[in-house]
């Protein structure tokens, strides 16, 4: 490729590797400084090529040395990083779901640093079971005879179907067929776990008759599919697990149900959707329960299996069971998580995903007013601060029919040519990342799903933001 006599002069004047590599931090791994700085000056010959007269500051050392410097940065940086949920959305899949209780993070923390029991029995000194550090308190506050717990809830159902009805049939309610998250597919998990599905009934009314009328010799399990994320309404009828129970008592099957998001509490009392808990299922005969531990619980990614002891035993003696293994620091957060469920109220006000879900209206809009404040304070040109009425959502495909009124402090472009995408754009970027909303061409901060300091983060970041430049389209 032949190069103008401009283009030639630019790529003479790019700066040697070592001239750069000596201007970084000597702390920095060499190999990484190496490869920022080549990535810095490679970045700009592409643009001198690109173009027959190219901008002669492409070839300025001075900012092929800043970009080696915002490129090791970025890799020195975790990937993995705190951020500000100002979405509203409580229990938030990109975000991380739910947020563990201060009073977990000291066991956790202790757990990782330092050796422990994991698999190992003080008392007789021989290999213990990794299982019996929340297998007791789960049966102690729920009444199950054994419990279980793998990585998630899609792994509690596909090992409970692949040990329970591999090769067999699994009756289960045409509405309730759901899709979870990224596509997951009730039936694809079945068809997984070797289970054969056997639908019954219609998308929004199933009866006993139907369950009935299906069960044949090939028939290893009724299943229930609780609609977590979604609800049917109107003309809907569908099976209680009681009924179901009764039924399957004749034929010598059992039941289980998957409960998905799952919760040990009731939620009515606290002006909610009453969700049913899991000890509502495992009184109304489910043989099994299958649950979420990062969803309404409120601790770690965890799926949660309870019910009879010997269908558990089948289910932790099934060689899949290590695939789907929890680790320590997975056992750590759910005991901790578990523990403060002892006193269910307490359990509301620590956990933090139970406080901002039960969090009233009236305290909200007290913390809107308090953020607004604080950001009218920075005088941000161009925009306008306001105190907005709006709804959070639960999130993580749980209550999907709950309303939770919110409320937060709103920016909203006082005058032409102010880009909101930009601006939320320019927090996203911050450090730590603030992520909000927008609506109706605002940017909300709904206080809801806030922790204590972060009004100031937002702050923070939103001088940052503006400090750097005209949020302009």
């Amino acid at each position: 490729m032949a190069y103008t006599p401009h283009q030639q002069d630019l790529l003479r004047r790019l700066p040697k590797m070592d001239d750069l590599l000596e201007r970084l931090p000597a702390e920095v791994p060499h190999p990484l400084k190496v490869l920022v700085c080549r990535e810095a000056i490679e970045a700009a010959r592409a643009r001198i090529q690109a173009s027959p007269e190219p901008d002669p500051a492409v070839a300025d050392a001075a900012a092929i040395l800043e970009a080696a410097r915002r490129r090791l940065a970025r890799r020195l940086r975790s990937s993995l990083r705190p951020v500000v949920n100002a979405t509203g959305v409580v229990i938030h899949t990109n975000l991380g779901r739910s947020l563990l209780a201060p009073e977990v993070l000291p066991g956790l923390e202790a757990v990782a640093a330092r050796y422990s029991n994991l698999e190992y029995n003080l008392e007789s000194g021989r290999r213990g079971s990794r299982y019996s550090h929340v297998e007791e308190i789960l049966l102690e506050l729920t009444g199950a005879e054994a419990a279980l717990v793998v990585n998630n809830n899609a792994a509690a159902v596909l090992i409970t179907l692949e040990t329970l009805a591999k090769g067999r049939e699994v009756i289960v309610s045409r509405g309730e067929l759901v899709e979870i998250g990224g596509s997951f597919r009730i039936p694809d998990v079945m068809a997984r776990s070797g289970a054969i599905l056997r639908e019954v009934g219609a998308t929004n009314r199933t009866h006993l008759r139907d369950y009935e009328g299906a069960i044949g010799e090939a028939t290893a399990l009724l299943l229930k599919v609780h609609q977590s994320n979604f609800q049917v309404v109107g003309f809907t009828a569908s099976v209680p697990v009681a009924d179901l129970k009764v039924l399957a008592n004749r034929h010598g099957l059992p039941v289980v149900e998957d409960l998905g998001s799952g919760t040990l509490v009731d939620f009515a009392p606290y002006g909610l959707v009453h969700e049913p808990t899991v000890q509502e299922s495992l009184a109304a005969g489910a043989d099994l329960v299958t649950f979420s531990g990062d969803k309404l619980l409120g601790g770690p990614q965890a799926g949660i299996i309870l019910g009879r002891r010997d269908l558990v035993d089948r289910i932790r003696a099934n060689p899949l069971n290590r695939a789907l293994r929890i680790d320590k620091l997975t056992l750590a957060a759910l005991e901790g998580t578990l523990r403060l469920y002892r006193d269910p109220a307490e359990a509301a006000r620590r956990l933090p995903t139970l406080r901002m879900l039960t969090a009233p209206a009236a305290g909200l809009k007290t913390r809107a007013r308090r953020l607004a404040r604080r950001l009218r304070a920075l005088e941000l040109p161009g925009l306008e601060v306001r105190v907005v009425e709006t709804v959070a959502r639960v999130g993580g495909g749980a209550l999907p029919l709950q309303v939770l009124p919110s409320a937060a402090a709103a920016l909203v472009p006082a005058e032409a040519g102010i880009s909101i995408a930009r601006l939320e754009a320019a927090l996203r970027r911050h450090d730590p990342p603030v992520v909000a909303r927008i609506e109706d061409d605002r940017l909300l901060f709904d206080v809801r799903t806030l922790l204590p300091g972060d009004e100031a983060r937002i702050a923070e970041a939103l001088a940052a933001a503006v400090a750097g430049g005209r949020p302009s389209p």
